[in-house]
């Protein structure tokens, strides 16, 4: 089976092969009268010329999805870069007027340009350098992740909590309700308070469950109210799991509880 740092790597090369082609298609969409085309056959003689063109995507359709992976990818491996990243694609709240120096990709995608006196002052053209500072952060982080500097200790301790919740889908295959329901509590549990940690929330209480670092997690801006709303119902099918007294836990609420889990683990960080 696939490790974190294997899957992570393998994703972070496949990301910056789609940015540069995103490049190619940005520029393609802006350039006049086929000058992209020429350049390209220029700079790569005719036959890699028809090759690079039919892998050159459409950028409205193939963007969205893009920056979506780059985001997951940037907030686990890079995260100080994070908001730089953001700030490319998304329009500043502060913004009084568009110039091309605050020109973002999503102006581009909603087709927005300014023309002053019929002349065209700022139009998509003035997104092509904001993805190419997105796709220079993306290399920044394949550099980070391929240097011998890089903290790995979250990505081994992510591999180790996939080994836990295979265990426990193996328990819950053969009647261990409550087992399962229990390891999968203490995984959440334990990213949970890592998460706190990496984003320096001071946790008051010694020994913290799942709804206290919830909380604490919600209150930082860490989570939106949907996921702590998905944490909260994880939290109560762990407390039927762990409590002998309470009623019974049913294989679907287990098994949603290992969902969950796991969902947790690739999308809070």
């Amino acid at each position: 089976m696939a490790t974190n740092l294997e899957r992570f790597k393998k994703d972070l090369d496949r990301l910056i092969e789609q940015g540069g082609l995103l490049e190619c298609a940005l520029q393609r969409a802006v350039w006049k009268d086929g000058e992209f085309e020429k350049e390209v056959e220029k700079q790569i003689g005719k036959e890699k010329s028809k090759a690079l063109h039919a892998k050159i995507p459409n950028f409205k359709i193939a963007y969205e999805p893009w920056y979506s992976e780059c985001l997951a990818l940037i907030r686990q491996l890079l995260p100080d870069r994070l908001a730089n990243f953001v700030s490319l694609y998304e329009k500043p709240k502060s913004r009084k007027e568009i110039s091309c120096d605050n020109y973002v990709i999503q102006d581009y995608l909603q087709g927005i340009r300014v023309t002053y006196m019929g002349e065209v002052k700022v139009d998509g053209s003035a997104a092509v350098p904001q993805l190419s500072q997105q796709v220079a952060i993306l290399t920044a982080v394949q550099v980070r992740f391929e240097s011998s500097l890089f903290e790995i200790s979250q990505l081994v301790r992510a591999d180790l909590f996939d080994s836990e919740i295979d265990a426990a889908r193996d328990l819950l295959k053969k009647g261990f309700l409550r087992a399962a329901g229990a390891i999968a509590g203490v995984v959440i549990e334990k990213h949970l308070h890592q998460v706190c940690a990496d984003h320096t929330i001071n946790i008051g209480k010694r020994h913290p469950g799942i709804g206290d670092l919830n909380e604490l997690l919600k209150a930082n801006q860490v989570i939106d109210v949907p996921q702590w709303r998905h944490i909260s119902l994880m939290a109560d099918i762990r407390n039927i799991c762990d409590h002998s007294k309470s009623s019974e836990p049913t294989t679907d609420q287990v098994k949603y509880l290992l969902d969950g889990a796991s969902k947790i683990l690739k999308t809070i960080f």
